[in-house]
């Protein structure tokens, strides 16, 4: 379990660093710095460095075994950059549209997870890859997911580096969100 541990440890700390690289890249510096702070927490800590596989999210393994990841629970109820964070379906809007800040960080937030899960295989088509196959897209607003879609699509053709950039995706996101 030790090991487990540490791996689990090495996993998020090194997925946050890839995270606050690049939102500091777009201009967000402080989002990037408190990016999944609650992954250090007992709560989400424990049970992920239990599931740990180190290729694919404990999340994943723990819903698998248990039918539902207490670690999840916890974290998307406190982290602003995932969707179902937003998402009330009391509401008359159940998937409203979500702040700039916090888009972009989940979209950070997507691409460092690809990076880290897929290590040397990450290819700058993977993203639009696993966007396509996002299976809970109804927790997205339709400008949401139009605003994904194109910058997915355009981060597939040109690579993040010619992509990610403030002025580009303030564009994208006045285009699609506003």
């Amino acid at each position: 379990m030790l090991k487990k541990i540490w791996l689990h440890f090495k996993l998020i700390t090194k997925h946050k660093w890839i995270v606050f690289k690049l939102c500091a890249r777009v201009g967000l510096i402080w989002r990037g710095l408190v990016h999944d702070l609650s992954k250090y927490s007992p709560t989400e800590f424990i049970e992920s460095a239990k599931y740990y596989v180190g290729y694919k999210s404990p999340i994943q393994v723990a819903r698998k075994e248990r039918q539902y990841s207490l670690a999840w629970l916890h974290h998307k109820g406190r982290n602003k950059h995932h969707e179902e964070y937003w998402y009330d379906f009391n509401a008359p809007v159940k998937a409203p549209v979500i702040p700039y800040k916090y888009t972009v960080e989940m979209l950070c937030d997507n691409l460092a997870a690809g990076m880290v899960y897929k290590g040397k295989d990450f290819k700058q088509e993977y993203p639009l890859d696993y966007w396509r196959n996002v299976k809970n897209k109804d927790v997205f607003h339709p400008k949401m997911i139009a605003f994904f879609e194109d910058v997915y699509e355009e981060i597939s053709k040109k690579g993040i580096d010619a992509v990610l950039k403030k002025e580009i995706l303030k564009g994208k996101y006045k285009k699609y969100c506003e």
